[in-house]
């Protein structure tokens, strides 16, 4: 009975190392302290508000498009970062720690 116990305990553990690999694979980045950021329908702001972020949240990029420029914490830009499906922000307030693209271009 033991060693089921043991071979129960290691499946699980496994998969506890699995999900934490998985989540380690994809990079976040910070939003700028003390902002709560706009998500947009497209990239720019002249597409629908679709939610605002909360303060001191960390944001996956797929990929980045040009869009409207605006000025924020991190200069002013024109690059819009995708974080899911159909949402863009303002890289221009999310620290990627370049003014360049750091992503794939959206496509």
């Amino acid at each position: 009975m033991s060693v089921d116990t043991q071979e129960a305990g290691g499946v699980h553990e496994g998969q506890e190392g699995l999900t934490a690999q998985a989540a380690a694979a994809v990079r976040t980045y910070a939003v700028a302290p003390g902002v709560r950021l706009n998500v947009r329908s497209g990239p720019g702001t002249q597409y629908n508000l679709v939610r605002v972020l909360p303060e001191g949240v960390r944001l996956p990029i797929y990929c980045q498009a040009p869009g409207t420029t605006v000025s924020g914490p991190y200069g002013t830009t024109n690059i819009w970062d995708l974080i899911d499906n159909g949402e863009y922000v303002s890289d221009a307030y999310v620290h990627t720690g370049s003014d360049g693209y750091i992503a794939p271009r959206c496509g």
